[in-house]
């Protein structure tokens, strides 16, 4: 991806959306079945297999854009190829996902990817940062939040709620995506295979208590 802008920087997340499915195929286009699908009790992360970390990255922008920001960024109604996906709670999602061979999970992660581009096409920088949606997420989420300089707060009241502004979400999924692809990193070392690229160090991943174990 070369020299990053930081990521707070106007155009930043776009660019880093548009490098992101390079990253990914280089590190699971070529994998069998078998290794794909290959997970241990040894390590927390290498409890989901490269199969389930594609699955659960490429739901993320469905559950994320379509679904708690559907009715904002689709008014008129979600675009038709998006609604059976949308329909599905976020377990359905992932199962329907992880049926698919490696080039079929790309295409649907590619999909995602899509989803966000066109939200950073269609918004301006102040829209991005103005429009806001609340969310209740049933989990800590105080460890995600530190990696967002803004965007991302907790509500004053509930610490189960949420408010996100539209940058804040669409930094969100990046961040899951490429910590996630860190974690395909380390599956494919612990089954002696060596990888390929260099993961951008921010986001989640990069946060100074995150277990970043090796095999």
């Amino acid at each position: 991806m070369g020299q990053m802008l930081p990521i707070d920087r106007p155009g930043a997340l776009r660019a880093r959306f548009a490098g992101v499915h390079d990253l990914v195929a280089a590190e699971v286009m070529d994998l069998t079945a078998a290794q794909l699908d290959w997970q241990s009790d040894r390590w927390e992360w290498s409890r989901w297999s490269i199969r389930r970390q594609l699955g659960h990255m490429a739901s993320c922008f469905y559950g994320w854009l379509c679904v708690r920001w559907g009715s904002v960024l689709y008014p008129d109604g979600l675009p038709a190829e998006h609604v059976a996906l949308a329909s599905m709670t976020p377990e359905e999602r992932v199962e329907q996902i992880v049926r698919l061979d490696a080039a079929g999970l790309l295409e649907r992660l590619d999909r995602g990817i899509g989803l966000a581009l066109e939200a950073l096409d269609r918004e301006t920088p102040r829209s991005l940062k103005e429009k806001r949606i609340t969310v209740r997420i049933d989990a800590p989420w105080d460890f995600m939040a530190r990696a967002h300089a803004e965007g991302v707060d907790k509500d004053a009241d509930d610490p189960f709620r949420w408010h996100l502004t539209l940058e804040g979400t669409l930094r969100h999924t990046y961040f899951e995506v490429i910590t996630h692809l860190y974690n395909i990193q380390r599956l494919k070392r612990a089954q002696g295979m060596t990888t390929r690229v260099e993961v951008p160090f921010e986001g989640y991943w990069a946060q100074d208590d995150w277990d970043r174990s090796e095999p």
